[in-house]
């Protein structure tokens, strides 16, 4: 009997701001967030692109589309991961980002691993 193909992506995020590069009296707040990408299913994937919706505190909301992630498609095997960090810019001290990654397994089936929400915030701002 053939094994059932499973395919599951888990994604967490930490963001964490960067005060030295911000400037809020220029409305400029500049947070970096670290994503670990981690394979928990039975078949391997490569990370084709990437979608990320990034609303700030005014509502303001800014779609992102790309090819991979830092310049990188990974490859990852059953139990592999991959971390990277990066970074993105709002106009309010608190915001959040969301989205998915499509994936490619290697049997030819496309599918999304969802980014869960995570916040953007200076610190003392949320509790």
């Amino acid at each position: 009997m053939a094994k059932k193909i499973h395919y599951h992506i888990t994604v967490d995020a930490q963001a964490f701001f960067l005060e030295e590069q911000s400037n809020p009296d220029r409305d400029r707040y500049v947070f970096a967030y670290t994503v670990q990408v981690l394979n928990q299913g039975n078949i391997a994937a490569k990370l084709l692109s990437r979608h990320w919706i990034i609303t700030d505190a005014n509502g303001k909301v800014e779609e992102v589309r790309g090819e991979g992630v830092v310049g990188e498609q990974p490859y990852l095997r059953p139990g592999e991961g991959f971390r990277y960090t990066s970074g993105t810019i709002l106009e309010t001290a608190v915001g959040s980002m969301k989205g998915s990654y499509q994936m490619l397994a290697d049997d030819g089936v496309t599918f999304d691993a969802d980014i869960p929400p995570f916040v953007l915030s200076i610190p003392r701002t949320l509790h």
